[in-house]
């Protein structure tokens, strides 16, 4: 490697928002993080999961609501869709 061009790799202390701190290698000498392993809800168990279904369940009632527009104007004969000629 050349001389002079490559950055000092050393120790470095981590901090998180928690409070937790470790160490590890990197350029700099201390990092600030948001969130690390101890309090992320993924390792902690914390886990919520997204409720998925009540996007599809207001779907499928907002498509259901247009089918019944769409048959009330079938159903009505008042209504004329057609130009006359």
């Amino acid at each position: 490697m050349k001389d002079g061009i490559h950055p000092n790799y050393g120790k470095c202390i981590v901090r998180c928002a928690c409070g937790e701190t470790f160490e590890t290698g990197a350029i700099k000498d201390k990092i600030n993080v948001d969130i690390c392993s101890k309090c992320h809800p993924f390792y902690t168990g914390r886990q919520k999961l997204i409720d998925a279904g009540g996007r599809v369940d207001k779907f499928r009632k907002r498509m259901n609501q247009h089918q019944d527009t769409k048959t009330d104007q079938d159903t009505n004969p008042d209504q004329d869709t057609k130009p006359e000629s």
